[in-house]
């Protein structure tokens, strides 16, 4: 009797035993509710810039990724996705091929957390192949056409090295974004991780630190916020006023902008008004005074451009004036549309405020009187609204002539350059681009205009490139210096995580049309190199700069450089 319980129960270890080595993987992810939690946590701030678990966007939506790929598998990635693309891996080199980037690697994180993160994961489990309304439109390939490359080769001089701002050591190792001067001389460089920098004779030094001008400073989650833009009054050497943006923790204060409880608030947004009685003094010295705050669904997409129109002078109705960006937070793809493309919410917007007035509903700052809406009779219409439909505004800039330009980055297909126009509706999210989207189908494809398209009076690019192409536009400038005589003509910009370089000419520029976009590159020392050969990585993180003299410059985040586009062949 006892040998035959004995061989039952060695044969039930057995059977166990065999299910185990069968799905071995399920057995490493944890359910405890703390370590989802804290999984939950890295996701958001590492994750949820380039993923999410409902739609495609610069990365794949992550639902059931548990159930298509192993524990060891998704542990390797996540630390060294390039080691494992190289490496041959099928997964790897077709994600590699269908998003044309490589995630940024994880390296320095403990496994424990990484473990976390994939405990979290596994709570978004597969639900079965997903049925979208009325996708049977969907475009493969929106725009077929290829970008061709032009002969412009642009001559790339090293200004200077920006010191680490990584707490890790891991890529990127700064997160310098924008590059910005005062109306009377002087060049400023922002790191978002809190710095911004003047540069004396090419050396970065510290200017203004915002960790310790706003202690509840936050510069995660999400790849785009922190210290993110700032704009010196065009009368700053007069006046000693600048504006900041910058993120602090979901909750610090009651928000100016905000929507229903039911929907979490992951940060808000701050915009500052600064004033210091010594304007040539250095470092930074004066006090602070906040026009509002906004809630934000998730950590992208924020308040990522501030600026004055640069051709104004006293006297004229745009002088003084502040454009401030507003992105989507990211609640189009969380699925709360509704906040967007809405002239009574701020997200996806681009707003026209007067920082001296009153008559804003809080009472910080002015709405002009010439803003598009301000005579609306719907009294839920915000007034300080200038344009909207947009989901990630990136950059905005002026033309020689005049012209307002934007650049908005896409979701999944389309990257595109608008001609910016008092109350004009830009289409996000029924439209990325050129194109329409369906809100009941799958925000990651996208099809062609209706034929009653006319009637909804939305404005379109004048330029685009699709996915095929690159994957998040860097807004740029038309070229307005004397150094490089072949860039006259052109409105310079690029790719965000390739550091593609592309070009249009500005007199291809015109509303109602696409302008045929043309790609260049650069050489540094006399070599002829792509930019991701001189950041030594795959993910570059393109921006553009622009000095007092209009010549224009390009940062590198992952390694922290500064460069001037000095000279150009165009044979």
């Amino acid at each position: 009797m006892t040998k035959i319980i004995q061989v039952g129960l060695s044969t039930v270890l057995l059977v166990l035993f065999l299910l185990c080595c069968k799905s071995p993987d399920k057995n490493f992810i944890s359910s405890d509710p703390a370590i989802i939690a804290k999984g939950e946590n890295s996701f958001t701030q590492n994750c949820s810039g380039c993923h999410n678990f409902r739609q495609e966007a610069i990365g794949p939506q992550l639902s059931g990724i548990t159930e298509r790929a192993s524990v060891e598998w998704m542990h390797n990635f996540i630390k060294d996705p390039k080691q494992v693309i190289e490496s041959g891996d099928e997964r790897g080199q077709q994600l590699y091929k269908k998003y044309r980037t490589i995630m940024p690697s994880f390296s320095t994180l403990p496994n424990e957390e990484i473990d976390a993160l994939i405990a979290f994961l596994n709570t978004h489990k597969k639900e079965g192949k997903k049925k979208f309304a009325d996708d049977s439109t969907a475009l493969e390939n929106p725009i077929p056409d290829s970008i061709r490359l032009s002969n412009l080769v642009v001559n790339l001089k090293l200004v200077t090295q920006f010191p680490p701002s990584s707490d890790s050591g891991r890529l990127p190792l700064t997160r310098i974004t924008k590059m910005d001067h005062r109306a009377k001389g002087g060049m400023f460089v922002l790191d978002l991780r809190g710095k911004l920098y003047k540069l004396e004779n090419n050396q970065p030094l510290v200017y203004m630190d915002m960790a310790k001008l706003r202690p509840v400073f936050i510069n995660k989650p999400g790849f785009a916020t922190g210290f993110g833009c700032f704009a010196f009054h065009p009368d700053f050497a007069n006046n000693g006023v600048l504006y900041t943006t910058h993120t602090e923790p979901a909750g610090t204060a009651k928000a100016d902008f905000g929507y229903p409880d039911s929907i979490k608030v992951t940060l808000q947004w701050v915009v500052t008004e600064w004033k210091t009685d010594q304007p040539d003094s250095f470092p930074f010295s004066g006090k602070g005074r906040e026009l509002f705050r906004a809630d934000m669904v998730q950590g992208i997409h924020g308040i990522q451009e501030i600026a004055f129109n640069p051709l104004t002078k006293k006297g004229d109705k745009d002088y003084g004036l502040l454009y401030i960006c507003i992105g989507d937070g990211g609640s189009a793809e969380k699925g709360y549309s509704f906040l967007v493309h809405n002239k009574e919410k701020i997200w996806g917007t681009i707003l026209r405020i007067d920082p001296a007035g009153k008559n804003s509903s809080n009472g910080k700052y002015g709405i002009p009187a010439d803003n598009p809406f301000t005579k609306s009779r719907d009294e839920k219409t915000l007034k300080e609204i200038y344009a909207y439909g947009f989901r990630n505004p990136h950059r905005i800039s002026w033309t020689r002539s005049g012209q307002m330009m934007a650049c908005n980055i896409g979701l999944a297909n389309i990257e595109s350059l608008y001609f910016i126009k008092p109350g004009g509706d830009y289409g996000w999210p029924v439209r990325e681009g050129g194109f329409l989207l369906n809100l009941k189908g799958n925000l990651g494809k996208v099809h062609p205009l209706p034929p009653t398209d006319s009637s909804f009076h939305i404005t379109y690019p004048v330029a685009e490139y699709d996915h095929d192409e690159g994957k998040a536009i860097s807004g740029g400038f038309e070229y307005q210096g004397k150094e490089v005589p072949q860039l006259k003509g052109k409105y310079l910009f690029g790719d965000i995580p390739t550091g593609r370089l592309f070009y249009v000419n500005t007199s291809d520029l015109k509303q109602g049309k696409y302008a045929p976009i043309m790609e260049w590159k650069v050489s540094i020392n006399g070599n002829q190199k792509t930019l991701r050969e001189i950041c030594g990585t795959d993910r570059v993180d393109l921006h553009f700069g622009k000095d007092i003299n209009g010549e224009l410059y390009i940062l590198t985040k992952p390694d922290g450089r500064m460069y001037k586009l000095v000279s150009a062949v165009d044979k």
